[in-house]
């Protein structure tokens, strides 16, 4: 993001954002199946996490933006 274009600056912070979150959630996933390979969890009740909505994504941007405006 060394780009100064205020476009390439909020489409470099979503996509920043978007592999963040995304991260996490496989993330997630694979401490779920770790747990069930490893007989902590069982298969038919675990909660399986929701992959990130258009709208997490924006909010983490938005906090990704905060940070940078900040001197």
């Amino acid at each position: 993001m060394s780009s100064t274009n205020p476009y390439a600056l909020r489409a470099g912070l979503l996509k920043q954002a978007q592999d963040l979150l995304d991260h996490a959630y496989h993330a997630r996933i694979e401490n779920n199946r770790y747990l069930i390979d490893s007989g902590l969890m069982d298969v038919k009740t675990v909660t399986w996490p929701e992959p990130p909505s258009t709208e997490e994504v924006l909010l983490e941007a938005e906090k990704l933006y905060r940070f940078v405006q900040k001197k």
